[in-house]
């Protein structure tokens, strides 16, 4: 989604740019534009409709299901991929999956959930399919400019006035790729997770797997099933927590803790001892040991990563400090030599069409700063939705925070001093964190712990209904 180097075009160092007299506009008064149809852009869909707005979404895809529609372009799954949240936590509040699905779902699962959820809703007849965003511009009255076009750069540009827009394109598609000492002189074969899809572009070589969070353990188990041989390099020790704890799911297992209010030490310490008793001492495989506290990095949930290093299948080893054309040197001196490098370094947020001063990324970073993970500062009618990465499911996240979203817009017409001390309340909040301290690093950026998060939305929920009392 490149934006054009036509001198007639706004000033693309500007936040707030004015639109060319002559470009036409369409004004869709009172509509709100939602950006996306994965899970998050269509419970946001629902709960605007619900609340009475009229409703414009683009997906630049032809499906709805965003990141769990295999099909898509941008999508990260592969073949194998299943939830990591329990069933229970991860639904929507007010549509649960079916009672004879598994607890960890399959990925072909959640998409017919997505479509079962778009049909039920009757959300389709408001999404423009192949529609990609180019621009999003804040215009006089707290408005927006949206200008979108035929997915893939054909047709015309067309530009829609809005009342509001709601940011959700998801965070988990533009890859973040490392940078090494001599990798482009590299001759082997590299690639990152976003574009693994079959073990069988594992099948019989020897592969070295760059990263620990849960898509680069899934692609080290496999490697070592289907690879002649299969590296995993991390750059520090992690709690790798079984997807089962006392004959549960393990995220239910917290949560029960959490609703008893147990304090985090006292959570950390049962933690600890779990893993103990069920996984055991790590080191003694090689692997390095943590240097932070449980709680303190997103979870990781896998069951068969420490079978198979016990097993000889998967060899552990610290992080890479350079290549050249024939092998890889770690940073213990040790010098392998994979056919096939795949870097699980997970991904960067991205909204391409929106200056990044819009959402606060001042430095130019990629990180936004918003409220609650939400809102923004001095643009009251735009919101993010998705933009966590929480220790349990992510759609009842979506769900409550397009629910606060559709209440806010409805307050501005009904009671606009409320909405304008909810503004004042967004502005006091940035960069407010949602979880336990957590190491400082991009893939923690949005970490939150749901049930303090689910509070705090909670709070502004109840906030806003005093408001309209």
């Amino acid at each position: 989604m490149s934006s054009s180097t036509d001198p007639g075009r706004p000033d693309p160092d500007r936040t707030d740019v004015p639109i060319r007299d002559d470009r036409p506009v369409s004004d869709r008064g009172e509509t709100v534009c939602v950006i996306g149809a994965g899970a998050s852009g269509l419970t946001a869909v629902k709960n605007l409709r619900e609340a009475g707005f009229g409703v414009d979404c683009y997906e630049r895809e032809t499906g709805v299901g965003g990141a769990w529609n295999w099909r898509h372009d941008r999508s990260p799954v592969y073949a194998s991929t299943h939830l990591i949240s329990s069933r229970p936590f991860t639904q929507f509040p007010d549509f649960p999956m079916p009672d004879d699905w598994p607890d960890y779902p399959h990925h072909s699962q959640l998409l017919s959930y997505f479509e079962r959820y778009a049909d039920h809703f009757d959300l389709r007849q408001h999404v423009w399919f192949g529609t990609e965003v180019v621009r999003v511009e804040p215009v006089e009255g707290d408005r927006w400019d949206v200008t979108t076009r035929s997915t893939g750069g054909y047709g015309p540009e067309r530009t829609s006035r809005y009342a509001a827009v709601v940011l959700a394109n998801g965070h988990n598609w533009s890859p973040k790729l490392p940078r090494y000492e001599g990798l482009e002189e590299f001759r082997g074969e590299v690639m990152h997770a976003s574009s693994y899809k079959d073990p069988a572009q594992l099948r019989g070589k020897r592969v070295l797997v760059v990263g620990a969070g849960n898509t680069g353990c899934d692609i080290a188990v496999e490697a070592a099933q289907q690879a002649s041989h299969c590296w995993h390099s991390t750059r520090r020790g992690y709690w790798y927590a079984p997807k089962y704890v006392l004959g549960r799911p393990a995220d239910q297992v917290n949560d029960t803790l959490l609703a008893l209010r147990v304090p985090l030490r006292v959570r950390q310490w049962l933690y600890h001892w779990t893993l103990r008793l069920t996984v055991g001492d790590l080191t003694r495989f090689g692997m390095p040991e943590p240097d932070h506290r449980v709680y303190e990095t997103h979870p990781i949930a896998n069951s068969q990563l420490v079978y198979y290093v016990g097993h000889g299948e998967v060899t552990p080893v610290p992080d890479v400090a350079r290549f050249d054309d024939r092998a890889v040197e770690l940073t213990d001196g040790r010098r392998i030599d994979p056919e096939l490098v795949v870097f699980a370094t997970g991904y960067l947020p991205r909204f391409e069409f929106l200056k990044g001063q819009v959402l606060g990324d001042e430095d130019g970073s990629g990180r936004p700063r918003l409220w609650l993970n939400a809102f923004t500062a001095g643009h009251p009618t735009l919101a993010v939705v998705g933009l966590v990465q929480p220790d349990s499911g992510i759609f009842p996240i979506s769900h409550w925070q397009s629910v606060l979203f559709a209440r806010l817009l409805t307050l501005r017409a009904t009671r606009p001093d409320r909405a304008a001390a909810f503004d004042r309340k967004v502005r006091a909040g940035l960069g407010e964190r949602y979880s336990a301290k957590v190491k400082d690093s991009t893939r923690h950026w949005f970490e939150v712990g749901h049930a303090d998060y689910l509070r705090a939305l909670q709070r502004a929920l109840h906030e806003l209904e005093e408001g309209t009392r």
